[in-house]
């Protein structure tokens, strides 16, 4: 079984509109990203020193030693940047999600009181500010656990939000399992929060930023003023606040670290920006703690047999009928490379149609032969399958007058006699009329166009089936 785990789909073509409270038309998501003392240093045993996200160009980490420069960057974020953060946004009466590094907020006990006092989401930014992607899965299960039992003992309550940042591709999975986040952030892949299952878990994922965020200060391409920042939020607010007048609300995830944005030339930007957005109506900015608990009552996870995790039986149970009679067709697509993409209508449809366009002409003949007539004797007879009798009567087809029935017959039979399989049409996209119609035009058609005609037709009755039962 070959399966896909990529989720390309997301909310589909036709996202939710968020109903953010009071009609807001967009939610603003601050974060301030708290590292400061949680960094790479040989103090905090490590191998060598930090490298990422300083004002200090082609960093490099030292090895077996202390970096003071890099040292000193971070430690102005603690001494500070985030005071002169924390004067703007309770100045503003703004609040803020704190992404708050476990050991770091340990080595910081000041600023976790101001972080509380100012009513700051305190969320956990994993133990330490380091590069997870080489982490065997056991280490970081237990550097999970770790974080969690820090945070609370340092803030004086659990976290209920997460992100790592620098994660594995195992952290997202890690972190839903333990049952313990009301949000995690580890994508960077919507506007929108959205629902993923974990076992038996259904965890709110918050998507991320790190475009709309100050860390473009410290990599290339980049923001060298503040000034550039400013203009890229506005921009991106911009876009947003229009798409949630039209009615489609959206979230907009803002990014900010104590040591880059805290800086004067910087945080101008910000404030520039936040003036503009306050400067709105209906503008929300909501800590993700207040995201998640409105997305979870307003948009709450349903569950639905997903076409890709079934097993073959099951599969070929529920979809082997959809092309008439031909389980084949759902047999042969089970397996296809399905993921998140083939588990709605149009992504099922189009790995079933797969099966049956590259099947051969004689394979697709036998799927066209096994349709029924249209308002005939298997349909007077009641002996259509469930689909067939429900997709005729929604035309009509199985309240005919005697004269209306002797015209179908009578074309019935001699559209079979000249092209060896029946007259095919999605019935539900016609009226009685328009079926009748095309009935006779069709008729006069050679077999090859007729052919693939109708195979066109096969396909649209296929994708309609599917709608029926599945997003």
């Amino acid at each position: 079984m070959s399966r896909y785990p990529r989720d390309f789909r997301g909310h589909g073509p036709d996202a939710p509109d968020a109903q953010w409270p009071g009609g807001a038309k967009i939610a603003v998501s601050l974060v301030l990203n708290y590292e400061e003392g949680g960094e790479n240093n040989i103090l905090h045993g490590d191998a060598g020193s930090e490298a990422f996200l300083s004002d200090i160009a082609g960093a490099a980490p030292w090895p077996g030693q202390r970096h003071w420069n890099m040292e000193s960057i971070y430690d102005y974020g603690a001494r500070a940047g985030f005071w002169r953060l924390h004067r703007l946004f309770t100045g503003m009466d703004i609040p803020v999600t704190i992404y708050g590094v476990s050991t770091a907020l340990a080595r910081n006990p000041e600023q976790v009181a101001a972080m509380k006092s100012a009513g700051w989401e305190i969320a956990s930014h994993g133990l330490k500010w380091v590069d997870h992607r080489d982490m065997p899965i056991d280490e970081e299960r237990a550097q999970i656990a770790e974080s969690i039992r820090l945070h609370t003992e340092v803030v004086g309550e659990p976290p209920r939000g997460w992100y790592t940042g620098r994660c594995s591709v195992n952290t997202v999975d890690l972190t839903a399992e333990t049952g313990q986040f009301d949000w995690i952030s580890d994508t960077y892949d919507d506007d929108l929060p959205y629902w993923r299952e974990v076992g038996d878990r259904d965890q709110l994922v918050i998507p991320y930023t790190l475009e709309a965020n100050d860390m473009r200060f410290a990599t290339a391409p980049g923001y060298i003023e503040g000034q550039q920042f400013f203009q890229y939020l506005k921009d991106s607010f911009d876009t947003l606040y229009a798409e949630g007048e039209a009615g489609r609300a959206k979230m907009f995830s803002i990014g900010l670290h104590c040591r880059l944005i805290g800086r004067p030339g910087k945080i101008a930007g910000l404030k520039r920006f936040l003036d503009y957005a306050k400067s709105h109506n209906h503008v929300w900015f909501p800590r993700r703690i207040e995201i998640a608990d409105h997305w979870a009552k307003v948009h709450p996870h349903k569950r639905f047999s997903r076409p890709s995790q079934m097993t073959r039986e099951a599969f070929v149970a529920a979809y082997g009928s959809i092309f008439e009679h031909s389980p084949w067709i759902a047999d042969r697509a089970f397996d296809l490379e399905l993921g998140p993409a083939h588990d709605s209508a149009t992504g099922l449809h189009n790995a079933l149609a797969r099966i049956f366009r590259s099947a051969s002409p004689e394979e697709r003949l036998q799927v066209l032969q096994a349709h029924p007539d249209l308002a005939g004797k298997l349909a007077a007879a009641k002996q259509l399958t469930e689909a067939s009798s429900a997709e005729q009567a929604s035309a009509a087809l199985d309240a005919l007058t005697d004269a209306e029935r002797s015209t179908f017959q009578s074309l019935n039979a001699q559209y079979t006699q000249k092209h060896g399989f029946p007259f095919i049409i999605a019935v539900r996209d016609h009226s009685k009329a328009q079926i009748l119609q095309a009935f006779q035009n069709r008729i006069a058609h050679d077999t090859e166009t007729e052919f693939q005609t109708a195979c066109k037709n096969v396909e649209r009755i296929a994708a309609l089936r599917l709608k029926d039962i599945l997003p």
